[in-house]
């Protein structure tokens, strides 16, 4: 007796052709999740590279995991927020030993790394490095489930990116000729150059669907406040918010260039400045007690990278609950402000998260 088989199908649209991709069951295909970044996304990668820049150790994962798991927070960080609210496992680090299974997606972030491959060079994996370890993915997946399920997959992902803060703190703090020999506005045109080549890379691959965060006050984290020249009064670091405002200027124009450029493509943009700013200023109204100094860290504001005692200072003071600060270390979030920000990405409104929420991207 013959069996009928369902293909589902639909059109894959390239800058030089239209294809037509069927696949089997459509039903089996969740829309996974990829991610990029730094270490407001790593969940762990830097756990397996020769760096100092690592949270693998008390009092990090306190409160959620009950152990460190490489997370810079007491517990969960955005990207596992996000996983939790597209129904899909947590998605783990690329680095991660015997991590075969990429259907769901999986992490490439990286804490320290930029968009430039100068940004604590040797130290991180860099942008360019995390997307090299994506097109791994991509031939692997390829190979295994054959081109029209892979197909099926990537076109329907999300591609969380965060990055570029690294970038210019050092930037304002590094010697090198690099970041010395530019304008902040050139300088700026250099990590957007490279962030908008890495989405491009990740358009041929199948890349449609992509979320961001804009850069927000970057000179209001507790280690910008604590590095402020003469700061006795809590104020951000003014130099580091300048060139982070040049950066939020210059993102949305290219995600707009790019969605103009680049047929089928989606993105959502969650304007950090604002949800970083209401919690600061009226930290009560969102649940904390203490949005200027971190629970975890040492010097003025807990604004010294001291936390866990292992990166050359060994001592350190540490609160009783972090529930109760919007920052747990010198430069990251609690996994209570984490999840807050996570909320607003997946579901916000037009003037928070735009022009697609989160949660209608995994949904179209």
């Amino acid at each position: 007796m013959a069996r009928l088989v369902l293909l589902w199908c639909f059109f894959i649209f390239t800058a030089t052709s239209v294809n037509l991709v069927c696949s089997r069951s459509p039903q089996k295909y969740h829309t996974a999740l990829f991610v990029f970044g730094d270490s407001l996304y790593d969940p762990g990668n830097n756990n397996y590279i020769d760096t100092l820049i690592k949270a693998n150790y008390y009092p990090y994962g306190e409160t959620f995991f009950k152990y460190p798991t490489g997370r810079f927070s007491d517990g969960r960080i955005i990207a596992d927020f996000i996983a939790q609210f597209a129904n899909l496992p947590l998605i783990p680090p690329y680095l991660q030993p015997g991590n075969h299974e990429f259907t769901y997606g999986v992490n490439f972030a990286s804490a320290g790394a930029g968009a430039l491959s100068e940004t604590y060079q040797g130290f991180v994996i860099d942008l360019k490095t995390q997307l090299g370890y994506f097109k791994k993915v991509v031939k692997l997946m390829r190979k295994e489930l054959g081109d029209a399920e892979a197909t099926v997959i990537f076109s329907k992902a999300v591609y969380l990116i965060n990055i570029g803060g690294n970038d210019y703190i050092s930037f304002l703090t590094s010697n090198s000729t690099v970041f010395q020999s530019s304008s902040k506005q050139e300088y700026v045109a250099m990590v957007m150059g490279n962030l908008t080549e890495s989405i491009e890379e990740i358009y041929k691959k199948g890349g449609r669907k992509f979320g961001f965060l804009n850069m927000g006050s970057l000179g209001c984290v507790p280690s910008m406040k604590a590095l402020a020249p003469g700061n006795t009064t809590g104020s951000c670091f003014e130099q580091v918010n300048e060139i982070a405002k040049l950066h939020d200027a210059a993102l949305p124009k290219a995600l707009e260039e790019l969605e103009t450029k680049l047929v089928q493509v989606k993105y959502s943009m969650h304007y950090l400045n604002i949800s970083y700013s209401e919690r600061r200023n009226n930290p009560e109204k969102y649940g904390f007690k203490e949005a200027n100094i971190a629970c975890c860290g040492s010097g003025p504001y807990r604004g010294m990278f001291s936390c866990g005692g292992r990166r050359g200072v060994t001592k350190y003071e540490l609160c009783s609950d972090p529930n109760d600060y919007l920052f747990f270390d010198s430069d990251h979030l609690t996994e209570k402000a984490n999840k807050q920000i996570a909320q607003l990405m997946w579901s916000g409104t037009p003037n928070i998260t735009g022009p697609y929420n989160l949660k209608a991207l995994f949904e179209v």
